[in-house]
Parts: C-alpha cells; sequence; structure tokens
C-alpha cells in the first residue's frame, strides 16, 4: 500500500460500489424468492488461482443467497451457470451482455493472476517459505495399523511413505489425502498394516516425509515406544470423571 497508494483507494471504490449493487440485488432476490421479512444474506466470491508449476490458471466468479449456491460463472466457456430456478432469468440477462463478459474474463484470467504474483512478490519472506510438518505415529488399538501422521506442513506438495530396509513399500500401505488445517498448513496420513510384522522387524520400517523444495526429509522409524495410542488418552480421561466426581462430592 505504501508503494501504491491509488492500490488502497481501489479497494475502497470497489467495496462501496460493491454495496450499493448488493442492495439493489438484494431486494431483487428477495422479491423472486417471495420473502417479505427477515435477514438475508447475499455473497460473492471473485478471484483466480495460479500453477506455479504449470503455469495453469483458473477463474472464478460466483454468488450465493442466504449460504446456499445460486448462480457462477464458466469462463472457459462465459456462460453463468445457475444453481436455483430463481437464478435463471438472471442467467438469460447476463448471458446477454457480452462486453461484461469479456471483462470479466480480461479481469480474473489475466489482471488477477498478475495481482497475485504481485502480492508473493511482496508477501514471499512468509508466503513462499516451506514449512516442515510434525509427524507422529499413531494407533489406535494394538491390533490396529500405525498411522504416520504429518501435520502443520506447508505448501501442500508434499508426499509421504512407508519404506523397510530402505525400499518404498506399497502393499499393506494405505495413503490418505492431503487436508488443509486452519492456519493454512496442511496434513496427511499413511497407514500401515502391522498385524503380519514380527517384533524384531519393526525397526526395519520407517515413514518418510518429504516436501517439495526441500532437501531433508522428515525420516521416523517404527517404534513401539514413541507410538500414541487411545489407552493414555483413555486413561486420562477416568481420571479427569473421577476428578469431577470428588469435586462434586
Amino acid at each position: 500500500m505504501q508503494d501504491d497508494p491509488q492500490h488502497l483507494q481501489w479497494y475502497a471504490d470497489q467495496s462501496l460500489h460493491t454495496n450499493e449493487v448488493f442492495k439493489h440485488y438484494i431486494g431483487s432476490l428477495r422479491q423472486r424468492f417471495n420473502q417479505t421479512g427477515g435477514v438475508h444474506i447475499l455473497q460473492s466470491m471473485n478471484g483466480c488461482e495460479w500453477d506455479d508449476e504449470t503455469g495453469e490458471v483458473n477463474g472464478f466468479i460466483q454468488y450465493g443467497y442466504d449460504g446456499e449456491d445460486f448462480i457462477a460463472l464458466d469462463l472457459q466457456k462465459l456462460t453463468w451457470i445457475t444453481a436455483k430456478p430463481q437464478a435463471v432469468i438472471i442467467k438469460l440477462r447476463w448471458d446477454a451482455e457480452k462486453t461484461r463478459l469479456e471483462h470479466n474474463k480480461e479481469l480474473f484470467i489475466h489482471k488477477c493472476p498478475e495481482l497475485l504474483k504481485n502480492y508473493l512478490q511482496y508477501g514471499r519472506s512468509f508466503l513462499q517459505t516451506a514449512v516442515l510438518p510434525s509427524v507422529s505415529l499413531l494407533q489406535k488399538t494394538p491390533s490396529s495399523p500405525v498411522s504416520c501422521h504429518a501435520t502443520g506442513f506447508y505448501p501442500d506438495r508434499a508426499v509421504m511413505f512407508w519404506r523397510k530396509d530402505g525400499e518404498e513399500l506399497h502393499e499393506g500401505v494405505e495413503i490418505g489425502e492431503i487436508l488443509p488445517n486452519n492456519d493454512g498448513t496442511f496434513q496427511l496420513s499413511v497407514n500401515l498394516n502391522v498385524s503380519s510384522v514380527t517384533p524384531e522387524d519393526w525397526r526395519r520400517y520407517e515413514c518418510v516425509f518429504q516436501l517439495s523444495d526441500v532437501e531433508n526429509n522428515s525420516v521416523n522409524t517404527l517404534n513401539k515406544t514413541v507410538i500414541r495410542t487411545n489407552e493414555s488418552k483413555r486413561n486420562s480421561g477416568n481420571s479427569f470423571s473421577l476428578l469431577i466426581q470428588w469435586i462434586l462430592m
């Protein structure tokens, strides 16, 4: 904002314009839904995604009304997609506005990625810094698979696998999908079936986590002494329950 004060003014102008437009939209929508009172919410989500490895760009413009999808623009086909019958008449009108469609395509397929890349340059020190995860070995019961769980890593370009004697395992292994955390980091789990593993062979197994563009891997040896189980949780729960009962008495 210091380098480009007009950028802040642009956001302020956009917000004021959206405020006025939404007042008109929400009044029209209340009529279409036959709503005479109450609080109603109109939301829009506009933006773009850029993959710095493939160069692929995706833009999106979508509206929601009272917490449900209402209408969205397909920027490739330049046509609006309706999610509610009440949106059909709006689709027909907006599909006919060719100049507006082309403007949206230019804004979210070309200008938005340029702005995104500019933001990444400003925030490179923290936005593009790789963050290694906290890795734990988890097991529900002694007969359950052992889960190697990594959480808190960034970005989401990561792989994790089990290996035995240095060789990657494929049988008896279940790989989960990368999931987002609330703080913008990610988590991933890989399960290993240990029902056929003898106690003396446990240390031959390792869980390996690899994060893109980071040379050092996180390697955790299969070790019963470091596995976290539900047994300790149940014991803690019983103690807590007894403490509450004692206090209430």
